[in-house]
């Protein structure tokens, strides 16, 4: 089968190598679509922590099963599934209380184990969900937007409650989207005006605004001077988080920061 890997920062390779064989309690997935996310592109660039080189990238798949044992999960041969990237051993005491996002020896695909920028890849069963009823596309999309739905499950927004969201671009507006879906009146936040009328028109932001533009000043008229209750960081930017933690300090709120371990984080 053909692959793409990443040789070195800046170089990739097209390389052939044997179609692999699903080992016991895995499943063979033919690989439809792969999401670009920015693990990838810091990867490209050489500057993505917790990585080594050769290796093959991507994480948001989507695909069809080519091969699958019996199982309990109702699989078959030919079903449309999302692949979660999130590999946990299931031996150590975190996924032995059931925490698996604790895991001491967590691979994520594309990251500490080879991902799927691949014709095949096998992975365990339990880490497909059938996307019956979606495009290839759309469930390529499951796992990012799923950040993004975990972030806003965490912070329990009350139906009318304004909740800020710092950072307009994919997973900052999974947030934005999943905020409005449960009643929150969402202010959008970037330096780029073009990401924010983006996010007005995709995501139905209720307010937008530039953080070059008197911020909080602004932030106080939009709320009658009760300013956010909810905070949410997701530029994965060193300031911006520490500016985010200082309106906590004042304000009181509750902020979350989102980063690549919050997906599966239950607390």
């Amino acid at each position: 089968m053909k692959s793409i890997v990443c040789e070195q920062p800046y170089e990739f390779k097209m390389i052939e190598s044997e179609k692999p064989f699903p080992n016991s309690g895995e499943a063979l997935i033919r690989v439809r679509r792969i999401g670009i996310c920015g693990t990838d592109i810091h990867a490209y660039g050489g500057n993505q922590p917790f990585f080594s080189y050769p290796r093959i990238l991507g994480h948001e798949l989507s695909g069809f099963i080519e091969s699958i044992p019996e199982n309990e999960s109702g699989l078959n041969v030919g079903d449309q599934v999302s692949i979660i990237p999130y590999m946990e051993c299931g031996k150590c005491l975190a996924c032995r209380s059931g925490k698996t996002n604790c895991c001491t020896d967590m691979k994520v695909l594309g990251v500490h184990a080879e991902g799927g920028m691949s014709e095949w890849i096998t992975v365990p069963y339990n880490q497909l969900v059938k996307t019956e009823g979606l495009t290839l596309d759309q469930s390529a999309m499951i796992e990012p937007l799923s950040i993004g739905a975990h972030a806003v499950r965490r912070a329990a927004i009350h139906k009318g409650e304004f909740a800020l969201v710092i950072g307009a671009g994919p997973i900052g507006l999974g947030v934005m989207a999943f905020a409005k879906e449960q009643g929150a009146k969402v202010i959008a936040m970037d330096v780029n005006d073009e990401r924010l009328a983006f996010a007005g028109k995709w995501a139905n932001v209720d307010y937008t605004l530039n953080v070059m533009e008197n911020p909080m000043e602004k932030l106080a008229q939009l709320t009658n001077g009760d300013m956010p209750s909810v905070v949410f960081d997701a530029t994965g930017n060193a300031k911006s988080m520490m500016d985010s933690s200082t309106i906590y300090g004042l304000l009181k709120v509750t902020l979350i920061l989102i980063n690549v371990f919050l997906y599966k984080n239950p607390d």
